[in-house]
């Protein structure tokens, strides 16, 4: 099943696209989605010229129990790993690229740890969000570093209007409760939305025979979260807002054949506080502090006895301007982040380090044409780096487009490459990525098809390296290159009272180093999705196909291609109160997402939901 994307093949599908777009029926065009992510504003979608996915709230809300990386891993370009139940360490791939090769933010706030350089992706609550944006390709010109993959951004719900509430209670297979409400609206200039949540599950076995630790009891999580916002417009032209979110996961994993498992303590804070002001009729600017806590601990369910802790605090102060220039728009950036860490167990790692951040874009529409300009410059203790973009889009009519990109990125190295006592090197230089990509878009309401080439090379990558320069053993190292080139296709169309959707990865995910397929990655993945409604009635089936990974840099353990069918019901039992009811891994398939981690069988989830619709 595995197989390299030629730029050659690329063309010939890019020209299959441009062929079956021009032989497609127009429809009427539908409403435009708002996309903030991709240039730090909003935007209509038809004007943004970087490849974009939005996953809307009704979305989310049928995906039932579970995580958002259960979410982000049905979208095109997105794989995930996981070592065991929702509660489990986990790792999201974008086109390719290493979980810590993408930003992560929570409603414009940078999560993740410094340490690691990956997000804690579970301990996100699902029960929170309206909305995710991915942005594909490199954004280190408007994000900084890190953004070598993509962004993907978390917005929780926003206030507005006359009050709201929702809640729901769910159950599931392993034992698995859940609990979720929220209320928002708004008063006069006053906005406001606050929500809770918990769930708990007995889980599964995180390990299989052959893994180290292993123990086949059940390794269980609860996660307990609350976040709110308020924003107060003090006149038409200043607005002042704070918002905050806590998640707190306790999760457990195998540590031998005794007892007592080891219960990983996750903590997630975000908090910001804002001041937006429309100065004058062209210039509007945001101030906003903002900071993140990604606290790690780890215990045995005996005692606290010999417990580690590990703890990342990120604060970030940014000054955004926009300047309407007639129909363009111009934005000028700075910001000030600085990383701090404290370890219980690892005193090398207990330090800090600071980055300053200039930026500038531009974004312009000239009839059938759209372009973008950014550059930025960061200035940190791994040195100054400077990177730049260039996106060029046109608009053929009747919902055919054209687009064009390229843009350079890197990603800093993580204090464990850097500090951690035996494996890091001070001298160690971020990874470097430049990427240039072609895609067509054909959007007629009713129908819509994409197509995307990408190619993104890396250089001066951070891999574990034999020898290690100037000591012996292995260490972390600039040593190795990696190409990330692909081909992605989705199509979304309503038949016959049918809503039909999905997608195909090919990908080429190679260590140019050495030749090998980067771990844990496939080439080819793909998704497709289709559901209907009868009156109160919306059901709809899901099916995900993964080819053969490894789970390893040589390539030695071989994990192998799977396929998995999902069904989900919804029964609308009042205008407001509604029956959710799904069922995941219908064939009940044995599959693996790590080596010797466990995954579920076949499990359903129920609930009850009021105001979700």
């Amino acid at each position: 099943m595995n197989f390299p994307v030629t730029r050659q093949a690329a063309a010939r599908s890019l020209a299959s696209a441009l062929a079956l777009a021009f032989a497609t029926p127009a429809f009427a065009q539908t409403a435009d989605t708002v996309v903030v992510t991709a240039n730090r504003m909003p935007q209509r979608a038809v004007d943004v010229i970087a490849d974009t996915t939005v996953i809307h709230a009704d979305e989310i809300a049928r995906s039932g129990a579970g995580s958002v990386a259960d979410v982000l891993r049905r979208q095109r370009g997105i794989e995930i790993t996981r070592n065991g139940s929702a509660g489990a360490s986990t790792s999201v791939f974008l086109r390719g690229a290493n979980s810590n090769q993408v930003v992560v933010l929570l409603d414009g706030v940078r999560i993740g740890s410094s340490t690691s350089g990956v997000a804690s992706w579970n301990a996100v609550p699902l029960g929170a969000i309206e909305r995710i944006e991915v942005v594909y390709g490199p954004l280190s010109t408007l994000y900084g570093a890190d953004a070598i993959g993509g962004v993907i951004q978390i917005f929780t719900r926003k206030g507005e209007g006359a009050p709201v509430v929702s809640g729901s209670a769910g159950v599931g297979s392993n034992a698995t409760r859940q609990l979720d409400a929220s209320v928002h609206g708004a008063a006069n200039a006053l906005r406001y939305a606050f929500s809770a949540g918990h769930e708990e599950s007995d889980g599964f076995s995180a390990t299989r025979p052959g893994a180290f630790g292993f123990n086949p009891d059940e390794d269980g999580y609860r996660r307990r979260n609350a976040n709110g916002q308020l924003s107060y417009a003090l006149t038409a032209k200043h607005e002042i807002g704070v918002q905050f979110l806590h998640s707190d996961l306790r999760a457990q994993y195998d540590s031998g054949s005794g007892p007592y498992d080891v219960n990983n303590k996750q903590d997630l804070n975000t908090a910001a506080v804002y001041v937006a002001s429309q100065f004058t009729a062209n210039w509007r600017s945001t101030l906003q502090f903002a900071r993140s806590d990604d606290k790690l601990g780890s215990f045995t369910s005996a005692a606290a006895s010999g417990a580690s802790q590990i703890d990342t605090q990120q604060d970030e102060l940014t000054w955004q301007n926009s300047i309407a220039l007639g129909p363009d728009t111009l934005q000028l950036l700075y910001s000030h982040r600085k990383e701090e860490v404290e370890s219980s167990s690892t005193a090398d790692l207990s330090r800090s380090r600071s980055t300053n951040s200039y930026a500038a874009s531009y974004s312009a529409k000239r009839d059938s044409h759209l372009f973008d300009v950014s550059a930025r410059h960061d200035r940190s203790v791994y040195g100054n780096r400077n990177t730049g973009a260039a996106g060029y889009g046109y608009n053929f009519g009747n919902g055919l487009r054209a687009t064009a990109s390229i843009g350079s990125s890197f990603r800093a190295p993580t204090f464990n490459e850097l500090y951690y006592p035996g494996y890091g090197l001070p001298t160690n230089r971020p990874e470097k990525g430049r990427n240039v990509e072609a895609g067509l878009r054909y959007d007629a309401g009713s129908v819509q098809f994409d197509a995307t080439y990408f190619r993104n090379r890396l250089t001066d990558m951070i891999v574990s390296a034999t020898p290690c320069p100037g000591r012996a053993g292995s260490c972390a190292y600039n040593v190795n290159e990696a190409k990330l080139e692909g081909l992605t296709l989705a199509a979304q169309a309503r038949v016959a009272g049918v809503n039909l959707r999905g997608s195909l990865d090919w990908q080429d995910p190679t260590d140019e180093t050495t030749g090998k397929q980067l771990a844990r990655r496939a080439k080819k993945h793909a998704s497709f999705n289709a559901d209907s409604s009868w009156g109160r009635l919306k059901a709809g089936a899901e099916l995900q196909l993964s080819g053969e990974r490894f789970d390893d840099a040589a390539n030695r353990n071989r994990l192998g291609g799977y396929g998995l069918l999902n069904l989900y019901t919804t029964w609308q039992l009042t205008p407001d109160v509604s029956v959710l009811l799904r069922l995941d891994n219908v064939a009940d398939k044995r599959y693996e997402l790590a080596r010797n981690y466990g995954t579920s069988g076949r499990t359903w989830f129920a609930a009850l939901r009021y105001g979700i619709r």
